[in-house]
């Protein structure tokens, strides 16, 4: 591992499409950066199987083994911090995050949001998108703050929306486009000179 490069961590909750995107990026040389971990908070998540293979480290912390947000957010942060991070990229990161997460994390911790952000903010956007009458569709990459899907957009891709689009057609078109612009987003951040 190279000092001066970035260190990243990502946190994913299911097959983690998004992360293989970074993680390829990184092994191609797009992103020039660290992967030091890439965390899971289910145990069953098929993504943890592609670090390994990858020979990233990884690991779990099952958010259903503790009593609260506030602990699951603690233990979780802990972890994290362990790393070293310079960015924690959320990846199909499932759960919303407490605020004092997000403020320890602040102007390192980003997302991605399948819609145009300010637009169609949390869940089912696709649907959303095509019952609005919506002509383009797309993708944010973002600051996490603690107001859902509300930090600064840092790169967005834009899809149009066709005339016989269903959620599966739009939704695939617009995770291609993820696919790019994630690891784009994360080269910008990790590119810069501090």
């Amino acid at each position: 591992m190279s000092i001066d490069k970035k260190n990243i961590v990502i946190l994913i909750s299911g097959r983690g499409s998004n992360m293989m995107s970074i993680v390829n990026a990184v092994n191609n040389g797009q992103i020039d950066a660290n992967i030091t971990a890439i965390i899971s908070n289910r145990p069953d998540a098929a993504g943890i199987e592609f670090a390994e293979q990858q020979g990233i480290t990884n690991l779990i912390i099952d958010h259903k083994e503790f009593d609260s947000r506030e602990s699951f957010d603690q233990a979780l942060a802990k972890e994290i911090d362990s790393y070293q991070p310079d960015l924690l990229v959320l990846a199909g990161f499932m759960r919303i995050l407490t605020a004092d997460f997000v403020e320890h994390f602040a102007g390192r911790l980003i997302n991605i949001h399948p819609s145009l952000l300010p637009k169609f903010k949390g869940l089912d956007t696709h649907q959303r998108a095509i019952d609005a009458g919506e002509k383009e569709h797309g993708a944010s990459v973002h600051f996490v703050t603690a107001e859902l899907d509300d930090g600064p957009v840092i790169l967005q891709a834009r899809v149009p929306v066709l005339a016989n689009d269903d959620v599966a057609s739009l939704s695939a078109r617009v995770l291609e486009q993820e696919h790019k612009l994630y690891p784009d987003a994360i080269k910008k951040l990790t590119s810069t000179t501090e």
